[in-house]
């Protein structure tokens, strides 16, 4: 059994030495500001947590990621894992109580409970009329408004370790990630990747939370993001071009976990994805062994070798 289950992602924590043109990348990626103090900067998406993503103040870095707990006894439990935080006060906006622990890559991971809820951004989007159903959308014109995309809430993030086994391991049995699926390449014994998701029981979570990537260094890969819908996705990706931001890859569908994607970086290439309609599974579903063949998508360019390849610390 894991010490804990976490019951979902909470943000991602970097640093960068210009908080202003993080915040402005931010924005046109579809962020709103939550906080800003001389030291760092909070985003938030449409729905109802204060912050998605920190920024801290300093020379760039990935400075790792951080979860919300089910309920405020697993920080204890968690606690007293090898290597853990006492149970903190986080002060910071947004408050709660943490627990800070180190994965064996180094990076930081915060368990958080009891973090500030905002009043949810309201988002208008049109129905869609299908094949099946033409009349989704009666006596109504389909009208997008251009501008970024509306990021609802922070998804999933995938790392590069060079101790893939430790680090996955790390991840299951400290903060209960389950398997979706096992990539192998070339025979079957030789995984290379690895799709794992929250463990809520019979509750649907994304296909994956956490994607951890066999390699020879250590490094975030991508930060990834739920957009409205697809079409969300197609005018933000207007909005990131217009900009001048540097483009990782898409707009395709993946294979595994289904998303309709895009990938943007930073100023400092940090990767950030916009995604829309991704599998949902619980824990019924026995993990999976995929070859590294078929992770290309039905449509869509194959994976760029600068998006494959990319880690940052």
């Amino acid at each position: 059994m894991p010490v804990v289950k976490v019951a979902d992602l909470a943000y991602g924590r970097l640093r960068s030495p210009d908080l202003d043109k993080q915040e402005e990348f931010l924005t046109a990626f579809g962020m709103v500001r939550a906080d800003r103090t001389k030291n760092a900067l909070y985003m938030r998406g449409t729905d109802s947590p204060h912050h998605i993503h920190v920024t801290e103040l300093g020379e760039p870095k990935y400075v790792g990621i951080a979860f919300h707990a089910a309920e405020l006894a697993d920080l204890e439990k968690l606690s007293r894992a090898d290597g853990a935080s006492k149970v903190e006060d986080i002060d910071e906006p947004g408050g709660g109580k943490r627990v800070r622990l180190t994965d064996p890559d180094g990076f930081q991971v915060e368990v958080v409970y009891g973090m500030q809820q905002l009043p949810k951004i309201p988002v208008a989007r049109p129905a869609v009329n299908i094949g099946e159903d033409k009349t989704r959308r009666r006596n109504a014109l389909y009208r997008v408004q251009r501008g970024p995309s509306h990021v609802k809430r922070i998804g999933h993030f995938v790392v590069h370790s060079p101790q893939f086994e430790k680090t996955l391991g790390w991840y299951r049995e400290v903060i209960g990630l389950r398997c979706s699926d096992d990539v192998y390449a070339d025979s079957k014994d030789n995984i290379v990747g690895s799709f794992n998701r929250l463990d809520r029981g019979d509750d649907y979570v994304d296909h994956h939370t956490f994607f951890c990537i066999r390699s020879d260094k250590a490094g975030l890969n991508h930060l990834s993001y739920e957009a409205a819908d697809i079409d969300d996705i197609m005018i933000g990706h207007e909005v990131m071009k217009a900009k001048g931001y540097e483009h990782f890859w898409g707009i395709g569908r993946h294979s595994l976990g289904s998303q309709v994607f895009d990938y943007w970086g930073d100023p400092w290439g940090r990767v950030h994805e916009h995604w829309a309609d991704t599998d949902v599974l619980n824990a019924s579903v026995p993990p999976n062994l995929i070859g590294r063949h078929e992770l290309n998508g039905p449509w869509g360019e194959p994976i760029p070798e600068k998006f494959m390849h990319h880690a940052v610390r």
